[in-house]
Formats: structure tokens, sequence, C-alpha cells
């Protein structure tokens, strides 16, 4: 039955001030270290060096690569002002016209404890956008069951989601690179990959897994180097702490692991500016990425009107060559046409979602195929209750 709002109410109205003196807490923290920022804003280029090699010793967080004076709280601004949509998508195809978008995303289902016999289903969709009057585009999906020897499962009671979970990331990834391979040398093409180029989430998984994440961005990366295609890692709602890190150890901050870089620049920021490009000395997996330790670069964009910036990571190269400016305004049509999200993003994961109804179908297609076979396996009574009722 649904919850009793009632009750929800009751509760946080008797939990009230647990709430309050973290609000007011990690407001005060905020406070300090935006003050931080404006101060190191403020500072020259060649100043801001030498504190930051001093501070290198105890890992700084980040460097800056853009010059940086003359911008108030680091903040550069995009100075895009419209009267209406059909003023910002005139712009838009003035960017982006002939400029082909590209994107992957996956879904799956996970192995459940009410098969008998452990599978799973991974299917990640891909959409790319040529952006032409034409309105061409291609989109597909790809499939891989995994049989219990790929998710390695003693028995169907054994949790095996994250091996689901690292298959999807492979698909994901190798699309990406066969597609920069496809492309090689294009300069009129995006590729985004939804989410961290900079595998931080994976620092406490075991090694084997950490290398295995490692590897599959490593593939990413040094194929867009190779192939000279711009790559851009999207963050839609990011928690990193790179610049919060630089500032502390800038200004002897107190830690504050709940203020991350995006709520620095929140309220000093319009649609569309961005902060200047910085280099990530993050500590942790970064340092086993090999000849790519050093070459994942960073800012942050502002993608809707009230919210916190997004987080976009690009590989050093981009910015090497020159193409930072144009990649930006890409991505920046991007948002205009997906509404403040990336479109090319955002269809290919309407194309790669696995609904209810296709859980059902695989189920079904699962228990033909076994029959066929004369494969045991059976539904649990709880499983064949739902399969019933809905």
């Amino acid at each position: 039955m649904p919850i009793k709002p009632s009750q929800v109410f009751a509760l946080l109205r008797q939990k009230r001030d647990d709430f309050k003196q973290f609000d007011v807490e990690a407001m005060r923290l905020v406070q300090q270290y935006r003050s931080a920022l404006e101060r190191s804003s403020q500072a020259s280029s060649e100043v801001l060096a030498e504190q930051l090699q001093r501070a290198i010793a105890s890992n700084p967080g980040a460097t800056i690569l853009e010059p940086f004076e003359a911008l108030p709280n680091w903040v550069l601004p995009a100075n895009l002002r419209w009267q209406n949509r059909q003023e910002s998508l005139a712009w838009v195809r003035d960017r982006l016209t002939g400029i082909a978008t590209f994107a992957v995303d996956g879904s799956q289902i996970f192995p459940s404890k009410d098969w008998s016999i452990p599978v799973a289903l991974v299917q990640i969709g891909w959409f790319e956008n040529l952006h032409l009057p034409s309105g061409q585009y291609t989109k597909d999906i790809a499939l891989d069951v995994m049989t219990p020897a790929e998710l390695k499962a003693n028995n169907s009671g054994e949790p095996v989601d994250r091996r689901v979970n690292m298959r999807r990331f492979e698909m994901e990834t190798e699309r990406l690179v066969r597609y920069m391979e496809e492309k090689a040398h294009c300069e009129e093409c995006l590729v985004f990959f939804d989410g961290a180029l900079i595998a931080s989430f994976a620092d406490t998984f075991d090694g084997e897994t950490r290398d295995f994440y490692v590897r599959c961005l490593l593939n990413l990366l040094r194929t867009s180097e190779a192939c000279r295609v711009p790559l851009v890692g999207y963050i839609d709602t990011s928690y990193a702490r790179d610049l919060t890190l630089m500032l502390q150890r800038l200004h002897q901050l107190p830690e504050a692991q709940a203020v991350h870089d995006a709520q620095l620049f929140h309220w000093n920021m319009v649609w569309g500016d961005r902060t200047p490009l910085f280099l990530s000395q993050r500590s942790g997996i970064l340092s086993e990425y090999q000849e790519q330790a050093h070459q994942i670069a960073f800012t942050y964009l502002k993608t809707t009107h009230d919210g916190y910036p997004a987080r976009l990571e690009i590989p050093l190269w981009v910015y090497e060559a020159g193409w930072l400016d144009r990649v930006m305004d890409w991505v920046r049509g991007e948002v205009i046409i997906g509404s403040g999200y990336p479109y090319v993003i955002e269809t290919a994961d309407q194309t790669a979602v696995l609904q209810s109804s296709d859980r059902q179908m695989f189920l079904r297609i699962l228990q033909d195929w076994a029959e066929q076979e004369n494969l045991n396996l059976r539904l649990s009574r709880k499983m064949v209750s739902k399969v019933r009722r809905r």
C-alpha cells in the first residue's frame, strides 16, 4: 500500500532540528569556500601558480589551464541572451548544422532469485544526430545475454549485479570507441560519454574490478586522442571536489566533505557561462591511468537557469588543439535542443531503456527457449504471482 503522507510529515517535523543544523553548517562552509574562490580569482596567474606549486606535495586537487585574469569568481561569461526559443534555435543551427553528435546509453535486466538459472540481459542504445536540414540520424540497439559462467554465479542466489553493470559499461565504451575509429580525424563530430571519465566511483572496488573500469576508460581516452575525435564526459549532477580541495590547500580551510565544486559557482553564473578549464590532479584511481593520468581536464557549464552547473570532463588534447571553444558551443547547442540536458544523450537513453514489458517478454522467451532445450528453468511462486497480477 502507498505511504501515508501524514506519517512522513510528522517524522520530518520531529527531526527538523537535525536537518536545520546540517543545512546551517553546510551553508557556513560553502560561504567560506566561496570567499576563498573569490580571493584566488583576484590573484595573478603567477601568484596562483606559485601557491599551487607549494601545494603539490599535499595533493592540490586541480590546476588551472586557461588564463583567468579579469574573471571574477572564475566565471567566463557566455553573453548569450535571446528573446525567445526561436532565436536560441537559430543560434544552434548556426553552430551545429553539419556537426555529428553521438552518444550511447545502456539498460539491463538483472538476474533474479525468482529464476532457477542465473541469467541477465544487457542492452545498449546509441544515437547519432547529423544536424542536417534533412533531419538525418541513426538510432539502434545491441544486446547481450549473460550466462551463469559470465556472471560467475555459483548458485542462483549469489549477488552478481556488479558483473552486469560491468558488462553494460564495457558495451557502452566499446561502442563509443568503434564510432570514434569510424570517424577518425573528423573535425565536425562530438562524442558524449554519459558520466565521468575519472572513475572515482570504482576507488572502493576490489583490484580486479577497479582495473576493469580503468581499462575501459583508458581505451576511450586513447582512442579519442589517436583518432582526434573530441570526447566529453557529461555529468549533470556532480559531487566532484577537485576545486574544493584546491581551495582548501591554498587557504588552509577546514575539511568540508559536504561542499562540492558545483556549489561554489552556482550563484555567480547565468545560462551558458562556464569556468576556465582546469586539469584534474585528483588522488586515488587517477594515478592508475598511466600516460592519461594528467590528461583529463574539466570545466563547469551552466546548463539551466536555476540548477547547479554541469561538469564536463574533456581530454587535454582537445584544449591543446585549440578546439575547446567550438566544442563548448556544440555542447551548449545540444543542451538547448534538449531543454537543459544534451538531446543526444537523452535520446540514447530513451533508445536503450528496458521497460517492464521488455522484462516480461524476456522472461517468456527464456521460458520457451528453456523448454525447447530441456533446461530446468523454474519460477518462484512469487514471480508467478507477480506475472499473473500484472
